[in-house]
């Protein structure tokens, strides 16, 4: 038995609603809440950041460079 071409598409019309019915089913039951997504992100714990002072470094270098020339000198 042979349908004509506008049976066939209100039929397909006729299932779109079920199919977005059974998308949004699956995608509520398996996808991330936004709620929890927010509240994970707000519960992380802040980091510290510990800046380094040139001066401290300068220091270092100024004695490093003291000492070899001091081991120079002496050779």
């Amino acid at each position: 038995m042979a349908y004509s071409e506008t049976r066939i598409v209100i039929g397909g019309l006729a299932h779109v609603p079920f199919l977005i019915f059974i998308a949004n089913f699956i995608k509520g039951k398996f996808g991330i809440k936004t709620k929890e997504a927010k509240d994970t992100i707000a519960s992380e714990e802040l980091v510290n950041i510990i800046e380094v002072k040139d001066t401290v470094v300068k220091k270092r270098k100024a004695e490093a460079i003291k000492e070899l020339s001091n081991k120079l000198d002496n050779i």
